[in-house]
């Protein structure tokens, strides 16, 4: 009985999941066409035999759903416009970062998407707090301005647990997820044995285990690339919390964060509900039908 249950509940989910996905055609058009793009990529990395990036192609396409399981579970309503950003984002991190080291070849994609992020978070963020402050159920009302600092600390909260992740996946796995950084200036108190500031300048080689790594400079591993990452998300938080403020102030009529904060969904638009009810209907109809 308990398997009926479960099998009808991903049954309906499913076909929620596909009606959420098609409400939109512009956001629909886009996601198709991404998602056939990482499943022709996979064929060809599995051909190759990069099983590491097939891992990538599959994560990718499990992150492209998200949005719409959330609009369905919570009966939230994602904008078009920030769902759209949200799968390019995905595909730019995953696919063209990783599997085709757009990190490596552009030196700036990294601080893009971590300023990106920045502004994504803080919509969310905002829409966390406005949704609990049209909540009639629930007693709380921040004013506008404690609203665009709750999206605020939320975005930058965000930002610095991704940093734990990262740090973490190189501490304990081997990767290299904080990008190391060449510098040619040094400034330190353990390399001075008298323990007062030493400055090492003009920096052009370094030396480990006996052999020069040609690199041209010392290497910072990930602590430039971690605050650099966390100083954009800043912008990026920021940004979005000018704007949000001016959205919760003016009740949701800003032009410019309306199109980004998700909002709580009409019944006319609740899915998961209509497909339930679908379902009970054909139930009571076959109960009828055998009496």
């Amino acid at each position: 009985m308990k398997k009926g249950k479960i099998r009808t509940y991903f049954r309906q989910l499913n076909e929620a999941l596909q009606m959420e996905l098609q409400e939109h055609k512009s956001s629909f058009l886009v996601y198709f066409l991404l998602r056939a793009s990482v499943i022709v990529i996979a064929i060809l990395q599995l051909y190759k035999g990069n099983y590491e990036n097939v891992f990538f192609c599959i994560l990718t396409l499990l992150l492209f759903i998200v949005p719409s399981l959330i609009q369905v579970t919570f009966r939230i309503e994602i904008p078009s416009t920030l769902e759209i950003i949200i799968f390019c984002f995905i595909f730019a991190a995953e696919i063209l970062g990783e599997i085709n080291h757009f990190y490596y070849l552009f030196p700036f994609w990294d601080t893009i998407l971590h300023t990106l992020n920045g502004f994504l978070a803080a919509a969310i963020g905002l829409s966390l707090a406005d949704l609990l402050n049209k909540n009639e159920r629930i007693q709380f009302e921040l004013s506008p301005l404690y609203t665009a600092l709750v999206a605020f600390c939320f975005s930058m909260t965000i930002g610095v647990l991704w940093e734990f992740f990262e740090f973490g996946m190189d501490q304990f796995l081997g990767m290299n997820m904080q990008k190391d950084t060449i510098i040619h200036t040094l400034n330190s108190v353990p390399l001075d044995n008298a323990g007062t500031l030493m400055s090492i300048q003009n920096i052009n080689s370094v030396v480990v285990n006996g052999h020069d790594l040609n690199v041209g400079g010392y290497i910072d591993i990930g602590l430039i690339d971690t605050m650099q990452d966390l100083i954009v998300n800043f912008i990026g938080a920021v940004t979005f919390s000018v704007f949000g403020y001016f959205y919760t102030k003016n009740h949701g009529e800003d032009w410019v964060a309306k199109h980004f904060v998700p909002t709580r969904k009409k019944k006319s638009r609740d899915f998961l509900r209509i497909i339930r009810n679908k379902y009970k209907e054909k139930n009571e109809a076959k109960q009828k039908d055998s009496q």
